[in-house]
């Protein structure tokens, strides 16, 4: 089965158009529609129903769909073995954004002079958004806070990320917890911890910038969960007030156990 038409089947059924595939294949609408009717003709079967809006999948197509995604993705998945066979090509790495923002250029740094032909690609993402990636091999490693107790992860290193209380230094602290992401590790260790450590309220509060969280909590405005170095980074290490409390928010350098990178040794050897 030709893995082309089936590309241009999944992004059809996707985006529901053929004009919209057209658009993000970088196809012409006929070269879209000439390549279903193809993989029609290939099956025996109609794999759309055409309407006033656009496409829908039929009953056959719907069958086809979850096979098409999985050949794709073991084409791919087999693709980048073979290349990365007996040397690392390409290391596709996932970050959480504190871990990026505080450490991570002096790893890509170390990569860079000890691999010099080896690309990277990144993905900078909440720890559960990069869970879901590792383990449909869309990454070859991630840097997530904490241990994922996955039964199809391994953790190759882990790294020492204590994360601070940081409150106002000087102002009354109101009752806001700032966070990056609401998805992220730490805000849900930091809603946790309010909760059972203070007796008024909390709201939470996603902004997705460190210097702007670090603004508010200087103001009074609220609480953040942050690495020193992020504070230290931004220069309000001597605005606002850090309180070291018991977490489990380590950084771990996982991958699947199925799927090691070809310098897995070397991966468990590297230190900041």
């Amino acid at each position: 089965m030709d893995t082309n038409l089936l590309k241009v089947f999944i992004t059809v059924a996707k985006t529901k158009s053929i004009s919209s595939a057209a658009k993000e294949l970088e196809f012409t609408q006929s070269n879209v529609t000439l390549r279903i009717k193809q993989l029609e003709k290939n099956l025996g079967y109609s794999l759309f129903h055409r309407t006033n809006r656009g496409v829908v999948l039929s009953n056959e197509g719907e069958k086809l769909y979850p096979y098409a995604i999985d050949i794709l993705k073991k084409i791919e998945e087999a693709t980048v073995q073979m290349r990365n066979i007996n040397y690392q090509d390409v290391l596709k790495i996932g970050s959480t954004q504190t871990f990026t923002t505080s450490n991570l250029m002096p790893i890509i740094e170390q990569l860079n002079e000890d691999f010099e032909e080896m690309k990277l690609e990144f993905s900078v993402d909440s720890t559960l958004n990069l869970t879901e990636q590792l383990l449909d091999y869309k990454l070859d490693i991630a840097f997530i806070n904490g241990n994922p107790h996955n039964k199809d992860l391994e953790i190759l290193n882990i790294f020492d990320e204590k994360m601070v209380l940081v409150e106002p230094l000087k102002k009354q602290t109101g009752n806001t917890v700032f966070v990056f992401k609401k998805t992220c590790a730490n805000c849900i260790f930091l809603e946790n911890y309010i909760k059972e450590n203070r007796d008024e309220s909390y709201k939470t509060v996603a902004l997705e910038n460190y210097e702007l969280i670090l603004g508010c909590v200087k103001a009074g405005y609220g609480v953040s969960l942050l690495s020193p170095k992020i504070i230290e980074k931004f220069g309000y290490t001597d605005y606002v007030k850090q309180t070291e409390i018991e977490n489990y928010l380590d950084t771990h350098l996982v991958c699947r156990k199925d799927y090691l990178p070809v310098i897995h040794k070397y991966l468990r050897d590297i230190s900041l």
